[in-house]
């Protein structure tokens, strides 16, 4: 049996990175709960063409080979740093290669991270639009950290922790067609005419 293909993209800049460190969070938890075969890239992997190609033809082989990784993959975790309330350019970029149709019903889990708390909704009003013009399946739980919650590369915020670890196993579940853990999946009570 073929395991499902788990590629995690990360938007970061530099190594180290606590975005990359977020989003291996993320996926250290998603393999730990089915097993998946995991690749990671980030935009270092991609390398310095991107921003030139104004199309897919004129792609650099590195950052073609990390589109086809994306589009082939059977869920995906993302994440980007934020600047100036948003994801980088360069995330966005690379996204903006991608086929309409080539997320369709694909398991994708969301992180972030930011300098403080103020960024936090980045991944209601940035992320959750883009990859829902995709129709991708967005996981319910989704990832920030700010800086105060690393230490040296690493999460130091048990709480912050806890998102990434039930993110990866939010992302697992539906890797693997599964259902997501700790949500009852029941019919929604009707809400009576005029009643709000």
């Amino acid at each position: 049996m073929t395991r499902p293909r788990l590629v995690a993209f990360s938007a970061n800049l530099q190594r180290p990175s606590k975005t990359r460190v977020l989003v291996e969070a993320v996926a250290e938890a998603a393999a730990a709960r089915a097993p998946l075969d995991l690749r990671l890239y980030d935009l270092v992997d991609v390398g310095t063409g991107l921003g030139a190609a104004w199309s897919r033809d004129a792609l650099p082989l590195p950052a073609r080979r990390v589109i086809e990784a994306i589009e082939e993959a059977d869920a995906l975790i993302v994440g980007s740093p934020v600047y100036k309330g948003s994801y980088t350019g360069l995330f966005k970029h690379l996204f903006d290669l991608i086929p309409p149709t080539a997320l369709a019903n694909k398991p994708v889990a969301i992180a972030a991270t930011g300098g403080g708390p103020r960024h936090a909704l980045v991944v209601e009003h940035a992320f959750r639009p883009l990859f829902g013009f995709f129709n991708a399946l967005q996981v319910p739980t989704t990832v920030y950290g700010s800086d105060s919650d690393f230490t040296d590369y690493a999460v130091s915020d048990a709480a912050l922790r806890e998102r990434a670890a039930q993110a990866g196993a939010e992302l697992a579940a539906l890797a693997t067609r599964g259902s997501l853990p700790g949500i009852r999946h029941e019919p929604t009570a009707r809400v009576a005419a005029g009643s709000r």
